[in-house]
């Protein structure tokens, strides 16, 4: 899997299969082999050309310096919907896959994102409208602050919980996300990607920095109105960590 110069940055990607291009953009903290290879395969046999990338500041892909805010003052952040000052947004990202797709000499692809990826292909639709031939968006929100936020029971555990070595991250992540997880939500699954993901790069600032990204990136909603491009949004109803609202 290669690394390329995208917006300035490099950013590592993998791609798979031939046809049309599909950009699959994973969330916060996550990396690219964290999307499911069956569903990475499901979609080859369709005849996509998968390409999926680390975002900046996790997996193999370039980090950065910047101090986030602390998990107390993030949450704050979130709870008052004050936007914090950050050394990147959301936008940035969204620039990076566009870099991404220039630097594969793609002009213009399918675009899929997962909660913060979900907001990454967003801004790419918004701001990058000759890119994108479709959007789909999961388990995400438009960023307004109002809707799709976290559940108060979930964000007071959130908050509390405290960052593990990196020895113990795949256990306790995996019993963290049990606090939003779904009823067809499966363990075990869950644990052997992220022993896999934990072994292939460790980078909890990385991912502090993302989440302040989030933070402090702007309301897309009045820019999501201008997009033309086909949309589909898909939201679990028993979404805990962004709830259903966010998509609706």
């Amino acid at each position: 899997m290669p690394t390329v110069e995208a917006n300035g940055i490099e950013i590592y990607y993998d791609e798979a299969g031939s046809g049309d291009p599909l950009l699959m953009v994973m969330g916060l903290g996550a990396q690219l082999i964290d999307w499911p290879q069956a569903l990475v395969d499901q979609l080859v046999s369709a005849g996509f050309r998968v390409i999926r990338h680390d975002n900046r500041d996790i997996g193999l892909s370039q980090g950065f310096d910047w101090t986030p805010p602390t998990k107390p003052q993030a949450v704050r952040a979130l709870a008052t919907r004050k936007r914090p000052q950050v050394g990147y947004t959301v936008t940035d990202m969204a620039d990076d896959a566009a870099g991404l797709l220039d630097a594969l000499g793609i002009e213009s692809a399918h675009v899929m994102g997962v909660s913060m990826g979900g907001m990454i292909v967003q801004s790419l639709a918004i701001n990058h409208p000759n890119k994108v031939r479709s959007v789909c968006s999961i388990m995400s929100n438009t960023g307004d602050r109002k809707n799709g936020g976290t559940a108060a029971k979930v964000l007071a555990k959130l908050a509390r919980a405290k960052e593990p070595p990196k020895e113990e991250a795949a256990v306790l992540g995996t019993e963290q996300y049990a606090m939003f997880a779904g009823s067809a939500w499966d363990s075990q699954v869950h644990l052997e990607r992220a022993i896999v993901s934990v072994e292939r790069a460790w980078r909890p600032v990385g991912v502090a920095r993302q989440w302040a990204a989030i933070l402090g990136s702007p309301d897309r909603t009045k820019g999501l109105g201008t997009v033309t491009a086909p949309m589909l949004v898909i939201h679990g109803l028993q979404d805990t960590l962004v709830l259903p609202s966010g998509g609706i």
